[in-house]
């Protein structure tokens, strides 16, 4: 028998950097919602997506979050760099996510896991590159205003940097996406005795 769709809700991973990168880039979803009519962004906090939504019955939601807390268990704390903006044309504009082997190797490990072990996978995007990004304006920016919107955007700075010491399982609830559980990355490392990490951006 068919699993019935009301039973089941969407997920998916990401990485949601921390204050005052999370404050700064949620400012500028607003910005963008404000100035350019642009709000669906808004629908979620400000991440880095690492598995693209699924579906999954919620009853058995803790076999999932067990089989993440195992995965996060296996992986180190990543840095992350975002550097300036950049844009998917004409609809998509974002704070680019610098790639690295770790942030990769991370994501492919993550969605050959959540396969292997879970038979989740996104077959839509499973031929497409990984390219890490911090979307602020997407589907609903329309191409006059994208178009606007780049102008202004293209040359401006966003420097910042962070460690990812867990990735973050977020769940749609019928009308945005919530931050709904946390799995710690877990080694030997440890982010305190890193120095103060800071954003610049105009």
């Amino acid at each position: 028998m068919a699993v019935k769709e009301e039973n089941r809700k969407q997920y998916f991973i990401a990485v949601i950097p921390p204050a005052p990168i999370y404050d700064e880039a949620h400012a500028l979803k607003e910005h963008f919602r404000d100035e350019y009519r642009s709000k669906a962004a808004l629908n979620s906090p400000p991440h880095i997506t690492l598995h693209m939504p699924f579906l999954w019955r919620e009853e058995k939601e803790e076999r999932l979050t067990q089989a993440l807390r195992d995965f996060a268990r296996m992986r180190d704390p990543v840095k992350v760099c975002l550097d300036n903006f950049s844009c998917f044309s004409p609809r998509v504009i974002f704070i680019n996510v610098t790639e690295t082997d770790a942030l990769a190797a991370m994501q492919g490990d993550l969605h050959r896991f959540m396969k292997q072990q879970l038979n989740i996978f996104n077959a839509n995007y499973q031929d497409r590159p990984f390219h890490p990004h911090l979307t602020l304006a997407f589907r609903d920016l329309r191409k006059e205003q994208f178009r606007r919107a780049w102008d202004a955007f293209r040359d401006r700075e966003f420097k910042a940097e962070f460690v990812a010491d867990r990735i973050v399982l977020l769940k749609h609830n019928g009308r945005n996406w919530d931050a709904f559980q946390e799995f710690t990355l877990e080694s030997s490392y440890s982010t305190e005795t890193n120095p103060e990490l800071t954003t610049t951006e105009g």
